[in-house]
């Protein structure tokens, strides 16, 4: 069924129709399953006054961060921002918009508009900044936040194996935002470590269905490890 093949052989042809001003959503939990060689086409294509979804922007030379390097990057979407030097830079100097979305809030914004749901209340950011110019509700005596839910011209996601359907699995902690950022893409870009044929994943195993993806590449990655802690050796 070679109609179904979502196997594509190149980055160029994965990221083919991205263009300036559009919003991508991108999977990860700082440097952990994230799609590498997407983000690293994206800079290569030199596209521009991008809004970027993602639980952060990773960390300077690395990851999301190479696309501030030549301020690709007009608007973030995040929920922690921590890591980035370049980031504090760009943000204080007033060139990069940054909106800051409480963690689960941000996750939820994603499910949500994978699911067809525009807007959804929750009780997350009620009586902060947060809340400031959105809509309060009480439910039973407490108060909640209205959430506009997130799409995004593309989405770019890291799973471990997908077939060539696009039926994917996560791994470990590469489960974080990928299979919620798998929903909400009008092109959805599904960069993995191995793909086999169809059969292979048995349906109980799928996270993402194949519906929700357009393309599949087989990447390489580094897995950078974003901060090595470890315990002083006991004298």
């Amino acid at each position: 069924m070679a109609g179904f093949d979502k196997v594509v052989s190149s980055f160029e042809e994965a990221l083919d129709g991205l263009k300036d001003n559009m919003t991508i959503i991108a999977g990860g939990f700082g440097l952990c399953g994230i799609p590498e060689g997407s983000i690293a086409q994206i800079k290569k294509s030199g596209v521009s006054g991008l809004t970027v979804v993602s639980n952060n922007c990773g960390v300077d030379g690395f990851g999301l961060g190479i696309l501030l390097e030549d301020r690709q990057i007009k608007k973030m979407v995040s929920s922690y921002v921590g890591e980035n030097a370049l980031f504090e830079q760009q943000l204080l100097a007033g060139e990069l918009e940054v909106e800051l979305t409480p963690q689960g809030t941000l996750a939820e914004k994603m499910r949500a508009g994978g699911a067809g749901i525009p807007a959804f209340y929750t009780a997350t950011g009620f009586g902060t900044p947060v809340a400031e110019g959105k809509e309060i509700r009480e439910f039973d005596g407490r108060g909640y936040v209205l959430e506009e839910s997130i799409t995004g011209d593309f989405a770019i996601v890291k799973a471990w194996k997908a077939d060539r359907y696009g039926n994917c699995v996560y791994r470990d902690t590469a489960m974080n935002f990928n299979p919620m950022a798998a929903t909400a893409g009008k092109i959805t870009v599904v960069e993995v470590e191995e793909i086999v044929e169809p059969g292979e994943i048995p349906p109980t195993q799928i996270h993402t269905p194949g519906i929700f993806v357009n393309r599949v590449i087989k990447g390489s990655f580094e897995k950078r490890i974003e901060r090595r802690v470890t315990r002083s050796q006991e004298q």
